[in-house]
């Protein structure tokens, strides 16, 4: 399928477009397939939330380019910054106080979940954007999260306004754990604590 290879340029702009227009569009993380749209976009945001049909109260993980989040980290101590930016990028998401991203991103406790991701063309849509994604397994809530851009499809091809061609990484230190889960990390405070997220 052509949906297996690597989008190129025009592509990557296509899908940056719809996402800045206010739509919503599949594309390849680390372990499995993810959905993304602008976090700013309330609408969108609902829409992924009721395609997943998922409470939003949860937040979303937000994805982004290396230096989108240095205004997440200014608040860290020196040391909590350093752990977060020596596990980037990767599959390590940070739970952090929330100053910019609206409240239907963030979660009831004032806190958002960012990470720089391990996967190439995910970073680079982010940056294509110019803004942190959302970015959330394309998975309805309880179902197995899609590895591929047929299982994607087969679950949202017809809720969203493009499918970036990609793929997943396969293997190596950047790929999510079982099930598209990843590594969750809280840095509230000096303490850093570590538990599994499904996004």
């Amino acid at each position: 399928m052509v949906e297996d290879r690597a989008a190129d340029w025009f592509q990557m702009e296509v899908a940056a477009g719809v996402i800045l227009s206010g739509g919503v569009v599949l594309h390849a993380t680390e372990g499995v397939w993810g959905i993304a749209c602008d976090p700013f976009a309330e609408a969108a945001v609902r829409r992924v939330s009721a395609m997943k049909r998922r409470h939003a109260h949860k937040g979303f993980v937000l994805i982004g380019a290396p230096n989108e989040f240095d205004p997440e980290l200014d608040g860290l101590s020196t040391t909590t910054r350093e752990d977060v930016t020596a596990s980037w990028p990767g599959p390590v998401t940070w739970v952090v106080p929330n100053h910019r991203f609206p409240a239907w991103v963030a979660a009831r406790d004032g806190t958002v979940a960012i990470r720089v991701p391990g996967h190439e063309q995910a970073r680079r849509l982010a940056a294509l954007c110019g803004s942190a994604l959302i970015s959330t397994s394309a998975n309805p809530a309880g179902r197995t999260p899609a590895r591929s851009a047929l299982a994607a499809r087969a679950y949202f091809g017809q809720c969203v306004e493009f499918v970036v061609p990609g793929t997943t990484n396969a293997v190596g230190r950047d790929a999510a754990g079982p099930g598209g889960a990843s590594e969750i990390r809280i840095a509230r405070t000096g303490r850093i604590a570590r538990a599994r997220l499904t996004r």
